[in-house]
C-alpha cells in the first residue's frame, strides 16, 4: 500500500544506536525512502500500518553515548516534528530480567551525575521520566503477549517477557559485577532493571517538547558478567528484534489525540 501524503498521518521517530538495532526497526516498515537532513544526518522514512491506523515513521542510527543522543534527538524533533519519539535498542540486564526480555522505561537515571569529595564520588540522582500515556500503554502491553507475534523470527522458548521499570544510563560500558560502576548502581539505583548509554540524553532533549510522547524500549542482550558469551550466542540481535516487536505493538495500539 503506497502512502505518499505524509502530512495527513501521525508521525513517529525511532532512534537507534547501532546497526543491529536499526535493521530490526526497519524490518517493520514499508515504502522506505532515504531522507537527508540539511546538516547531513541520514534518515529513512517509511510507513507502518496496523489496527486500521497508519503512521509515517522516521528512523535513524545515532551512535552510542548520551551527548550524541541528545544532539540527534533535538535534530530529529526539529526536522520531523513527531507526535511520538521512541528509542529502541539493547541493554545490559541488572536485576530480575533474563536474556531476550524487554524493558520499557518508566524513568531513566543519569547515574554519572554527582560530586567528588576528595576521593569519594557522591551521586546526585538525575532522573528523567517518559510520557505518561506511553508508560501506561507499555504497562498494558507488558501484561499481554500480543507483541510476541511481531517478532521477526520464531518465538523463542521460554518466551521473552516484557517489563516496565527504571533504567540507568551513563557513558560507561558495564562488563563486570566487580566494577565500581556496578557497585554504584547497586547501592544508589537499586530498582534499575537495565543499564545502557543513550536514554538520559534523549529524554533531556525531549523535555523541552512536552507535546511529544516519548518512551525508551530496550531488549536485554547481556547480563553484565556474561556479555561475551551472550554476544557469541547472538543475543544482541535477538534482543534488538524483541525490543522492536514490543515497540511496534505499542505504536499499533497508541492513538494520537486531536490529530
Amino acid at each position: 500500500m503506497e502512502i505518499s501524503n505524509y502530512n495527513n498521518l501521525p508521525c513517529a521517530v525511532i532512534l537507534t544506536a547501532i546497526p543491529i538495532e536499526f535493521k530490526a526497526v526497519r524490518a517493520h516498515l514499508i515504502n522506505l525512502k532515504e531522507d537527508e537532513h540539511p546538516e547531513g544526518t541520514i534518515y529513512q522514512r517509511g510507513n507502518f500500518l496496523s489496527n486500521n491506523q497508519s503512521w509515517q515513521v522516521g528512523i535513524v542510527q545515532i551512535g552510542a553515548g548520551n551527548a550524541e543522543a541528545a544532539v540527534e534527538t533535538k535534530r530529529a524533533i526539529d526536522y520531523f516534528k513527531p507526535n511520538v519519539l521512541l528509542f529502541v535498542g539493547v541493554a545490559g540486564g541488572i536485576k530480575d530480567v533474563s536474556l531476550g526480555d524487554v524493558v520499557a522505561a518508566t524513568k531513566v537515571y543519569g547515574y554519572e551525575s554527582g560530586k567528588v569529595v576528595e576521593e569519594t564520588f557522591l551521586p546526585r540522582p538525575n532522573v528523567s521520566t517518559v510520557s505518561y500515556r506511553l508508560e501506561q500503554r507499555a504497562k498494558a502491553e507488558a501484561n499481554k503477549e500480543d507483541w510476541l507475534q511481531r517478532i521477526r523470527e520464531s518465538i523463542p522458548q521460554p518466551k521473552p517477557r516484557a517489563f516496565t521499570g527504571a533504567i540507568a544510563a551513563g557513558d560507561k560500558v558495564l562488563a563486570s559485577t566487580n566494577s565500581d560502576v556496578y557497585e554504584l548502581l547497586r547501592l544508589n539505583y537499586g530498582d534499575a532493571l537495565a543499564v545502557e548509554m543513550e536514554s538520559h540524553g534523549i529524554l533531556k532533549a525531549v523535555r523541552a517538547n512536552p507535546e511529544i510522547n516519548a518512551l525508551i524500549i530496550r531488549g536485554i542482550s547481556d547480563l553484565v558478567d556474561g556479555k561475551s558469551n551472550a554476544d557469541a550466542a547472538g543475543y544482541q540481535e535477538k534482543a534488538a528484534h524483541h525490543a522492536s516487536a514490543f515497540a511496534f505493538e505499542i505504536l499499533a495500539k497508541f492513538t494520537i489525540e486531536n490529530k
